[in-house]
């Protein structure tokens, strides 16, 4: 009826508008980051190394990289109503040093609290079975891990077939580690810069639960560009990302 359809079309109209609401919102928090990070001094790691003619010729676009990453994750995470969390920049050769090295770089209270984002394709999945819209039974699935610790896909193929309460074959569970080029399509980060907030794909999360139980509750992982870590209060990144929490390592 005509009723029926002016309701569906209101609907519609309300709909587009709180969409456009979130969007100056998400648009406004980014410009008022934007601003405070321009009136941050430079992060102690900065002066730990020095730059060669090359880095100094590259850094303003690396600068603007970062804060724009910085702005645009600072937003999502203020917007979820995520308040503890910290952006630090470190040095270029930071993968090539020691987690010791890495630790202080970050703050972190030990080598414990440093963790990676990692994407994994299930190589076994059904044919029917092609994207992350069944996160019960996903083909990618993103796992934050401690980097002193040893994933084990054996804990995570049980935990899915018991999640999906046996109704499928554990032989359909085989997860590995996706290429390079799958994960920065999914997630739009490159490796080393991956981090489960702001991903161009809803891909379902599984937290290691030894970084649940971290003491303090406070731990990094990577925060969408190479040079760019993010410290976030675990019990905040749970209640925004909603992960799976599984005993997936070893160390």
């Amino acid at each position: 009826s005509e009723e029926v359809t002016r309701k569906l079309e209101r609907r519609g109209e309300q709909m587009e508008a709180m969409a456009e609401l979130e969007r100056r919102q998400i648009q406004i928090l980014q410009r008022i980051t934007e601003l405070e990070l321009y009136h941050l001094p430079q992060h102690f790691c900065d002066s730990l190394y020095v730059s060669t003619p090359n880095e100094n010729r590259e850094s303003n676009h690396a600068t603007f990289t970062n804060t724009t990453t910085e702005a645009r994750l600072s937003a999502i995470l203020h917007s979820n109503g995520v308040r503890d969390f910290s952006f630090k920049r470190v040095p270029s050769d930071y993968y090539d040093r020691p987690l010791e090295f890495r630790r202080d770089c970050l703050g972190a209270p030990s080598v414990d609290h440093l963790c990676k984002s990692i994407v994994l394709v299930n190589t076994q999945a059904p044919s029917n079975v092609i994207d992350c819209s069944d996160h019960n039974n996903s083909k990618y699935y993103v796992v934050v891990i401690q980097y002193i610790a040893r994933f084990n896909a054996e804990t995570v193929k049980n935990f899915l077939y018991m999640l999906n309460n046996g109704k499928i074959p554990k032989k359909k569970f085989n997860l590995r580690l996706a290429p390079e080029e799958t994960s920065l399509k999914l997630t739009g980060y490159e490796h080393n810069g991956v981090t489960c907030i702001g991903m161009k794909t809803d891909i379902p999360v599984i937290l290691d639960e030894a970084i649940v139980k971290l003491n303090p509750d406070f731990f990094w992982l990577g925060g969408g560009d190479i040079d760019l870590k993010l410290g976030i209060r675990t019990s905040e990144f749970i209640n925004f990302v909603r992960p799976f929490i599984v005993n997936c390592s070893g160390t």
